[in-house]
């Protein structure tokens, strides 16, 4: 695959690629790859204000999109909104390529590498929603610091966010959902949605569900989804 050559690692905690693409799928990521892929200058820059051939109405951003089932279809659901993806894994990018072919998707972007080299680069109060779902849990205390929710990001989540932008956050692990929490309230620039279990325990009908949810039930874990939004700047 030609175009994937150049990708560089950067500070991404985990697998870059699984196993072996099928043909059709390589050949659909080689295609799709110059097209739908953000990249950044060598200043670490991008010209943020031309992603999408059209001007969407809001802008979201996925982090860890896995294999893009919820990207994609909350693509479909908001085709005037324009989603940016980060997956560092090859595989996962690849499944996101085949939705996007099957479902003729134009309003997704992907970015290959550290979801933090992106968010840098973007300007002050560009997103409208973002989203983490199910992420590494890493459970050992001390990979805790390997911990995507943690006070630098929603540091720069919440410069990222508009003024009431949702952040929506989910995982099946509990003693990271403890963490989450714990992060969140630290945090001084959000405050959380969801008022009892029967909020926190059932996902919301514009919420479609992830291949790692799916899983969670299958061997009966309980998935916790949370939303979390951006205090008013100024009041």
């Amino acid at each position: 695959m030609k175009n994937l050559e150049n990708i560089k690692g950067s500070r991404v905690y985990g697998r870059r690629q699984g196993k072996s693409l099928r043909s059709a799928s390589a050949i659909r990521l080689d295609q799709y790859f110059p097209k739908y892929s953000l990249s950044l200058d060598e200043d670490g820059g991008l010209d943020y204000e031309n992603l999408f051939n059209h001007k969407p109405k809001e802008i979201w951003l996925e982090i860890g999109f896995g294999k893009g089932e919820h990207l994609s279809a909350q693509a479909i659901a908001n085709p005037n909104v324009g989603i940016i993806g980060c997956e560092p894994f090859l595989n996962g990018v690849s499944g996101l390529v085949d939705h996007m072919d099957r479902e003729s998707l134009s309003n997704i972007r992907f970015y290959m590498d550290d979801a933090r080299l992106l968010m840098d680069a973007l300007p002050d109060g560009f997103l409208s929603r973002a989203f983490i779902l199910f992420p590494d849990p890493w459970p050992k205390k001390r990979h805790h610091k390997r911990r995507i929710v943690s006070p630098g990001n929603l540091q720069v989540l919440s410069r990222l966010l508009k003024d009431n932008a949702e952040l929506r956050i989910g995982t099946d692990h509990h003693d990271y959902c403890r963490w989450i929490l714990a992060r969140m309230m630290e945090n001084p620039d959000f405050t959380w949605q969801d008022h009892g279990p029967d909020q926190w325990h059932k996902r919301a009908e514009d919420w479609p569900a992830t291949r790692y949810e799916k899983k969670a039930l299958e061997v009966g874990r309980k998935s916790t989804y949370m939303t979390f939004r951006r205090k008013p700047r100024y009041s």
